[in-house]
């Protein structure tokens, strides 16, 4: 088992940055990969940023490559989200996921544990 709790979220203006985190706790030692997700109101969850805790490997949907970094912090087992430049279509609940299986480290239906989110609202 896997405990993920997020925080961080708030509201932010057009351009503003945000930093979420994610401590996780349980049988960390099995995690092949964790990341960051979004679901916006009426839309899919999509996968947003996701690494290999043991690699250090880093993936990033294209949408916010040069915007978001994701980095970890392994003695306080907790995961990062710098968002940067934010934009009023990035306003969503983010969610923080880690699986114990190999895959694709971004496609959410691979995911097999996940936090309850934090809302992120981006207005002027």
């Amino acid at each position: 088992q896997v405990q993920l709790v997020e925080s961080g979220g708030g509201s932010v203006q057009p351009g503003g940055s945000l930093r979420l985190s994610c401590t996780i706790s349980g049988d960390t030692y099995n995690i092949t990969c964790m990341g960051w997700f979004r679901q916006a109101p009426g839309k899919e969850r999509e996968g947003v940023t996701a690494m290999r805790p043991r690699s250090g490997s880093t993936y990033y949907a294209d949408s916010v490559k040069g915007r978001f970094t994701i980095s970890q912090d392994n003695a306080k087992n907790t995961l990062y989200l710098q968002m940067n430049s934010l934009k009023p279509a990035e306003a969503a609940m983010y969610y923080c996921a880690a699986r114990l299986s190999g895959g694709l480290c971004l496609n959410p239906g691979g995911m097999d544990y996940w936090g309850k989110g934090t809302l992120v609202t981006i207005s002027s």
